[in-house]
């Protein structure tokens, strides 16, 4: 499994009248070739299933499945990775039920958590949020652009995994977050709720292809 890190990572969300599969049917029309399926508060056999639609719609167009939050689910579909936030499975008990051929990602909400997970098996971390989200209860504190710079800033000579910038990112931010460091972007909202979500999704790629010369997403 090719293993490189998407630098434009999108995000699924619950959304009434706005389907996982619809979402993900769109943005891979629209040339994503990395999607995260994020459900939250579903039972896990109404999760699976739409974790199985939504696989078979990314094999379909050759992208890049990771699961949010849930490893079994992961496994269970044949899913590429999966993404783990702080509470979630362990890492490397998520690694020892996946396998090494898996993406695994993690968040990280401050310094010392970036250092902590740096050390375990993880391929990429997702750090933030940047700016105030509504896809997640509880959120943790906004770290603001100059707070993101800031921990990029420390890490940088000693982590050398890709770190993708998570919470609230807007099309204008985009330039931003790769001048202070990041690696890539991951985004939800700004195109789930924009009024042209695929246009918008277009734009995102657009850019990311002029700040990072990336012809495929």
């Amino acid at each position: 499994m090719d293993k490189s890190i998407a630098a434009l990572q999108y995000l699924t969300q619950d959304l009434p009248g706005f389907s996982h599969r619809a979402q993900v049917q769109m943005a891979c029309e629209a040339g994503m070739r990395w999607v995260q399926l994020r459900v939250k508060n579903s039972p896990y056999q109404e999760w699976l299933k739409i974790a199985e639609e939504v696989r078979m719609i990314t094999q379909e167009f050759n992208a890049t499945l990771i699961i949010n939050d849930n490893p079994f689910i992961a496994k269970e579909v044949k899913a590429d990775g999966v993404h783990l936030g702080i509470n979630d499975l362990g890492v490397n008990d998520a690694r020892q039920l996946l396998g090494d051929e898996f993406i695994i990602g993690a968040s990280a909400h401050s310094l010392n958590e970036l250092y902590a997970i740096n050390n375990t098996c993880i391929d990429y971390v997702g750090l933030g949020p940047v700016h105030f989200t509504q896809t997640k209860n509880n959120l943790d504190p906004i770290l603001g652009l100059e707070g993101f710079k800031e921990i990029i800033e420390e890490v940088r000579s000693g982590i050398s995994k890709p770190i993708i910038a998570i919470g609230g990112i807007k099309l204008n931010d985009v330039e931003s977050l790769f001048h202070a460091g990041a690696d890539g972007v991951a985004v939800s909202s700004a195109i789930n709720l924009s009024p042209d979500p695929q246009k918008t999704l277009a734009q995102f790629i657009d850019q990311i292809r002029i700040f990072r010369n990336q012809e495929v997403i």
